[in-house]
Parts: C-alpha cells; sequence; structure tokens
C-alpha cells in the first residue's frame, strides 16, 4: 500500500496565516464559510418561495444589512475556490477517491449517521455563534478579539472532551 504524505502541519499553518492576512488586506474582512451557506440558502428561499421570504423577519433583516443578492456574495466563491481547490490538490497528490475513513468497530451506517448529525449540529452552532470556525476563531484570533480566542477554546476544549468518550470507536 502506497504511503500518503502530507504538508508539514507548521508549514501549512503558516500558509493558512498568510492567506488569512491576504484575505484581510483586500477584503477587509477575514475567512469564513457558513456566510456562503447562509447565503445560498437565504438565495434558494426567496426564489422559490418569495411570499414567505418577504414575510419572514430573518429574510427581512438579512435584506437591509446585505442589499446586494445573496450569490453575490464574496463568501460564495470563497467557498467555490475552497472546494475546486480541494480537488486540485487531490488531483496533484495522487489522494482523489471516494473513501469512508472510519474505525475498526465503527458501521458505514454508523459513521455517516454521526458524521451528518455532527455536521447540522456544528453549523447551527455556527449561526447561532454568528460564525463559523474560520469566521469566528480563526480570523477572531488574527485580530485578537477576544471572543475569537474564546471561540477557539471551546472549539478545542469540547472536541477534546467529546473525543475522550468517542475514542474506543476509532482505535
Amino acid at each position: 500500500m502506497k504511503q500518503t504524505t502530507y504538508m508539514n502541519p507548521y508549514l501549512a499553518g503558516f500558509f493558512l496565516g498568510l492567506v488569512l492576512l491576504a484575505t484581510i488586506f483586500v477584503t477587509g474582512r477575514g475567512l469564513g464559510a457558513s456566510g456562503a451557506v447562509k447565503s445560498v440558502l437565504i438565495q434558494s428561499v426567496e426564489t422559490l418561495e418569495p411570499a414567505h421570504a418577504a414575510a419572514a423577519p430573518f429574510y427581512t433583516e438579512y435584506r437591509k444589512e446585505h442589499p446586494e443578492p445573496p450569490l453575490k456574495s464574496w463568501l460564495v466563491f470563497e467557498v467555490i475556490g475552497v472546494i475546486i481547490g480541494g480537488f486540485i490538490s487531490g488531483v496533484v497528490s495522487d489522494r482523489l477517491g471516494f473513501t469512508l475513513e472510519k474505525g475498526p468497530r465503527v458501521r458505514s451506517g454508523v459513521r455517516l449517521v454521526t458524521a451528518l448529525v455532527g455536521g447540522a449540529l456544528f453549523g447551527l452552532g455556527a449561526q447561532f455563534g454568528r460564525g463559523c470556525t474560520s469566521g469566528a476563531a480563526l480570523s477572531g484570533m488574527a485580530v485578537l478579539s477576544t471572543g475569537g480566542i474564546i471561540t477557539m477554546m471551546a472549539i478545542f476544549g469540547m472536541g477534546y472532551a467529546v473525543a475522550f468518550f468517542f475514542r474506543k470507536l476509532w482505535i
């Protein structure tokens, strides 16, 4: 079996910092992905159910803050770029494939359900927290925001706490 090699994590972190710095310099804002998902969902509701979107406070408040069409948000293009970049990275490094990574004691169905539920909970938390890990924690810490530092501590702290209980599924 072929040995998979990855970039040095310190070098990757350095490059991520440069990308974040460039993003703040060019756009005046940090990185984030949850805003793109929100933009796509809002555009979908406005297209499919315009009467509901006009009557619901959530959509009208979003429109007051963001008068431009949601799909013209730079965050949508950022996420599209991340998807394309990930695909190119997989092709170049010969790691492109559809596999399900899981521990030896977990069934594929359980892995898929827990991944979907975890993703949904993380998305809900991003909405409540007014940003995903990239927006709230990474970009927040880059500008020395107390909220960003607390968010990053909460994310890693909860990750370690939950990992303690679920590690037997992966080891």
